[in-house]
Order: structure tokens, then C-alpha cells, then sequence
């Protein structure tokens, strides 16, 4: 009997941070859907970058549970981004319309509707607080 090879279809997420004019933290996620070859940009601030890494977590797991009502209603119904960008309002996300992304990204790669694992988060925090800290160096040096 052969055995069956499956393909692992796995939603990526880019994940950056920085600090914008008024001190506060800008998360940026873009995650990319491939059962729907979709991607979608979301973004939120945050005053503290421990509060802003809760809530990335909490974005995730928004962003992970609600794949199929996001993508009807941001590309199925794309007459009616008004309902998504309101679906996601309510998760405290804004949709992001900008076009680039930031080169210092965190990435995690999660099955479709599975729960974030606390194991990745971790090195995913580390990432995004060694992109700000370089950030807020460069900024001191010039």
C-alpha cells in the first residue's frame, strides 16, 4: 500500500512593530490565506509594547477563527468592505491599505482554524522587540 502524501496547508503571518510620531506602537499584520490565495492587511496601536503584544495575540487568534467569515466578506463580497472593516473594528484592527510592508517582520506560519500555540509566540515577541529596540537605536545615532 502506497503511502498518502498530503500537503499542509498552513496560514503565514508577517508581524512587524514600530513607534509612530505620538510614541505609540504600530502592529502591522499581514497574513496571507492560501485555502483562498487571499491576503489580508490589518494593523493596531498600542501605548506599551507589553500591551501591544497582547493584543497581537489576540489578533491572531481573531484572525485565525474567523479565516472563511473574513474572506467572504473582504473578497466574496468586496461591494461590502464597509461590514468587513466593521467586523474587524470590533477586534480593535484596522484595515491596512498600504501597500509596503516592513522588511523587520516576525513570521509564524498556523494551520488553518487552529488555536496559537503559546510556543511560538515567544520567539515572536523577541523579534519584534529586537526590531524596535534597533529602530529606536538608529533613531539615537543619527
Amino acid at each position: 500500500m502506497a503511502a498518502r502524501t498530503t500537503t499542509t496547508v498552513r496560514n503565514g503571518y508577517r508581524c512587524s512593530i514600530e513607534r509612530n510620531q505620538s510614541g505609540k506602537y504600530c502592529v502591522r499584520i499581514q497574513v496571507r490565506y492560501p485555502r483562498h490565495a487571499w491576503t489580508l492587511g490589518v494593523f493596531f496601536l498600542a501605548a506599551s509594547f507589553d500591551r501591544a503584544m497582547k493584543k497581537l495575540e489576540e489578533a491572531l487568534d481573531f484572525l485565525q477563527r474567523h479565516e472563511e467569515k473574513l474572506w467572504f466578506w473582504g473578497v466574496d463580497r468586496a461591494e461590502d468592505m464597509g461590514f468587513s472593516a466593521e467586523f474587524l473594528r470590533q477586534a480593535g484592527l484596522l484595515l491596512d491599505r498600504r501597500s509596503e510592508f516592513p522588511q523587520k517582520t516576525a513570521n509564524i506560519s498556523l494551520a488553518p482554524e487552529r488555536e496559537v500555540p503559546a510556543f511560538v509566540l515567544g520567539p515572536m515577541r523577541r523579534g519584534l522587540a529586537e526590531s524596535v529596540e534597533s529602530t529606536r537605536t538608529a533613531s539615537v545615532g543619527d
